[in-house]
């Protein structure tokens, strides 16, 4: 794991002993001490670092080395501020009076003082007690409480609010909330920095306070927000970023917070017990602040509780964001912001409305505005999804008609954005986080799944958790059978997607200088149809297409490709799932075209052997479960099933669901499973069985193909002796070909079994079933068992002994 070099350092680190230790701490003591922190000083610390990391056993710091290193988080120098907040991360809890210098001098806080306290926090009195530190720094006027030292603490603040959300009280959100809204609305609207010299009494020469200006360079007119620009930036700007950025989170987390009484008289009290804080509470819109348009018409927000004044503000905020999106950036830099600041502002007003039903009514017209000025512009695709979002939310309510949003989200994203990974997650994300309204209120989403497997198609490795998630929901009665013919042609979708952007560009050649076949047959108008129902956008057009395989052989050079590989490594798992729900939604008439549909398809698949092979697989594991389920399927397809059973290359080339298939003929073609099989019917599927084993026993294998295996031929044998012993004039047939049979391997190796030992095996079986059929009444109790037979139920039968022997043994096996 780690080079020789390295190894070596840490031996020394792990073996160092006591005196030497002692007196490493002392020279680092005297190096802390002195003036000039230099090379040797880091040196140092990274040496104790890997000391005290090297080893599982805690090692004690003296106290002056401690204090030393206390000291050192408020450095100027980053470098030993990082590696003194590693140093005593590494040490046990810090003592009250360590935990009170650095809470007592906050308003130093940096990113490390904030990961060491974070760390030493261990329980949920320590966290409150850091944030009433932090809400303390807070509460400060601007001259006390240094501009990076609030930048820091707003992210400790988030950080807590994530991961321990109830060490906030009632208290530090009410004063959180002030501050925020100080910060949000009441922001300084001149440059900083160097555009201004920032003192009243100056020279004549010194340069005039320079207003901010917007992303399209005009003077701005209103409040400052994170789409105003300007040469520099003053403090309470840099807090209006700040607490923009933690905002929606904040909004989503606050309400959760156990706060016992939220009546106005509790908020009234938690005024009177921050009485520092809110006598001071309009001082920014009192003091040098300037009030805007918006704020002069909303004075009454100022009358609010504080939650509700937040939320005002976060509505007025985002409001003069989405005006300033309006404007053309002059850099493409500042475009892409504009894009980040509409999800993150559409994503509050969302917040905030969920929280406030009242404010739909206000929010609605420039949210449905901001739709319209975005839907014709694909690049704004991941604004447009928090805007979904909220009509999902609130479209209701409002009694907006979403139809144009849907066709958007489901339509035109999937169709055209299908290459895009990040649309692709979040997309995907906004389904599974709004699954349970879409399937009861937006029944458009089962209507396009055609369109959203396209991102399956293209990146199914990337995606397939999703749809692992997302596929039970699409699976409906009315779409049921679409969906399985389009899952099993997804590998087809993914290559006619590679050749949809490949015709795009210049024309695609081999090494050898010959062009893909493929594309030339993607651009042929003789097959544009068979290409246009792979990318159709919507169910409902029919459940496949009469030249499947002309499709296939077109795209047979795509077999290797690995997108195509990939998709199809990913369809059994989906597979599973589908018939795993089907069977839970579908009556027996659609899972008996379901059987159809497998019967059919497994001849109809794209030519990649591995993928063939597990699709066979999967339909037997499924055809299985939908016949014990429900056994007159049978019955109801015994003419697809014995057609299929009939054909003997099928045993060669279909081997698992073969076999499958005639276990399920053998085992539920019976009076007991469906009233309507009769005797004609049995002896059809028997004679059918017959000369199937019959003509693979009697010749050679097919040039090309193996010998088949043991398992086809024992259940071939097994399904006529199960249908002779219902019919009994059967059973002298069954008995000859036995009896032949043993006749014939009596003579040695056979052209269709290479392997002697299946050979035995397929003989014990045979004189096995020879044996019974000769007393007809005992083989039919053995292969046609009753149902209390085979699904007993004596532990629960009080007639007889078997549930009081249970007891008894229970009570002794089990002491009181």
């Amino acid at each position: 794991m780690y080079s020789h070099g390295s190894e070596s350092l840490i031996k020394q680190a792990r073996e160092i002993q006591e005196p030497e230790l002692q007196k490493f701490y002392s020279r680092l003591v005297k190096l802390l001490q002195g003036k000039e922190l230099g090379h040797e000083t880091v040196d140092s610390l990274q040496r104790l670092h890997l000391i005290l990391s090297a080893t599982k056993y805690t090692r004690t710091l003296p106290s002056e080395l401690r204090t030393r290193l206390l000291s050192l988080l408020s450095s100027p120098v980053e470098q030993l501020q990082v590696l003194s907040s590693a140093v005593l991360r590494e040490m046990p809890p810090l003592s009250a009076e360590e935990l009170n210098y650095i809470q007592e001098n906050v308003g130093q806080l940096n990113s490390q003082t904030a990961a060491l306290l974070l760390s030493k926090a261990g329980t949920r009195a320590d966290l409150s007690s850091v944030c009433a530190q932090l809400l303390r720094g807070l509460d400060n006027r601007p001259s006390e409480a240094p501009a990076h030292s609030l930048m820091h603490t707003l992210p400790v603040l988030n950080t807590i609010l994530t991961h321990s959300p109830e060490c906030l009280t009632e208290d530090h959100i009410t004063l959180l909330s002030k501050r925020l809204v100080d910060w949000l609305r009441y922001a300084s609207i001149v440059q900083g920095g160097g555009a201004s010299s920032g003192r009243f009494f100056t020279g004549p020469r010194s340069r005039q306070p320079v207003p901010i200006a917007e992303l399209d360079g005009m003077v701005s007119g209103d409040f400052f927000t994170v789409l105003c620009v300007g040469q520099g930036f003053t403090e309470d700007q840099w807090m209006n970023v700040y607490s923009f950025s933690m905002l929606h989170h904040w909004l989503l987390t606050y309400h959760s917070v156990s706060n016992g009484n939220s009546t106005i008289e509790t908020a009234n009290r938690s005024q009177l017990s921050l009485s520092h804080s809110f006598s001071n509470d309009d001082r920014s819109e009192v003091d040098g602040s300037v009030v805007s348009m918006v704020s002069a018409t909303s004075s009454s927000s100022r009358l609010l509780p504080p939650k509700e004044r937040l939320r005002e503000k976060a509505f007025q905020y985002c409001q003069r964001l989405i005006e300033q999106s309006d404007r053309k950036a002059q850099k493409k830099t500042d475009t892409e912001l504009q894009k980040a600041c509409l999800v993150e502002a559409v994503c509050i007003l969302d917040c905030v409305c969920v929280e406030d039903a009242s404010l739909v009514f206000r929010t609605f017209p420039f949210i449905k505005a901001l739709f319209g000025r975005l839907s014709a512009d694909l690049s704004f695709a991941r604004v447009l999804l928090p805007i979904a979002q909220f009509y999902l939310n609130h479209g209701e309510m409002a009694a907006v008609d979403c139809e144009s949003v849907w066709k958007l989200v489901f339509g035109q994203f999937p169709a055209e954005l299908f290459s895009d990974p990040f649309l692709a997650h979040e997309l995907l994300r906004f389904l599974r986080l709004n699954l349970e309204k879409f399937q009861l209120g937006v029944p458009q989403y089962t209507h396009f799944f055609p369109n959203l497997l396209k991102f399956l198609a293209w990146d199914s490795p990337a995606v397939v958790d999703d749809f692992v998630d997302l596929l039970p929901s699409l699976v409906t009665p009315a779409t049921a059978v679409e969906l399985l013919h389009t899952l099993l042609d997804l590998p087809c979708l993914s290559a006619t997607l590679i050749l949809q952007l490949r015709s795009t560009c210049l024309p695609i050649s081999e090494p050898g200088g010959r062009g893909l076949l493929s594309l030339d047959a993607f651009r042929n108008p003789s097959f544009r149809g068979l290409f246009l129902f792979m990318l159709r956008g919507e169910a409902g057009s029919g459940d496949t297409i009469d030249r499947l395989s002309t499709l296939h052989d077109l795209l047979a050079e795509a077999a290797d490709w690995p997108r195509v590989v990939q998709c199809a490594q990913t369809i059994p798992v989906l597979l599973h799932i589908y018939f795993n729900t089907v069977v839970t939604v579908a009556d027996e008439k659609l899972l008996a075209h379901l059987i159809l549909v497998m019967l059919e398809r497994s001849s109809i698949l794209l030519n990649i052997p591995t993928y063939i092979k597990e699709i066979h697989r999967v339909f037997s594991c499924h055809l299985l479960r939908m016949c014990k389920l429900h056994p007159s399927l049978v019955v109801d397809q015994s003419h697809e099933l014995l057609e299929f059973a009939g054909i003997p290359g099928n045993v060669y080339s279909k081997e698992e669901l073969y076999t499958h298939v005639v276990w399920v003929l053998g085992e539920y073609l019976s009076v007991s499973c469906d009233s309507r099989c009769s005797v004609s019917l049995i002896t059809s599927c028997f004679e059918t069985l017959e000369a199937v084993l019959f003509e693979i026993t009697s010749s050679g294998t097919p040039p090309g193909t193996v010998c088949p295996a043991p398992r086809v031929i024992t259940t071939l044998m097994s399904a006529l002796a199960k249908l002779a012993s219902r019919s009994h004039d059967l059973i002298p047939r069954v008995s000859l070909f036995l009896s032949k049979l043993r006749t014939v391997t009596r003579g040695g190796s056979v052209a269709w079994c290479s392997d002697e030992e299946d050979l035995v095996a397929i003989v014990t079986r045979g004189e096995e079933l020879w044996s019974l059929l000769k007393a007809p009444s005992v083989a039919q109790s053995v292969l046609t068992p009753s149902p209390h037979i085979t699904t007993p139920q004596w532990h629960r039968d009080t007639n007889v002994a078997m549930p009081l022997q249970l007891r008894a043994l229970t009570s002794l096996t089990h002491p009181q």
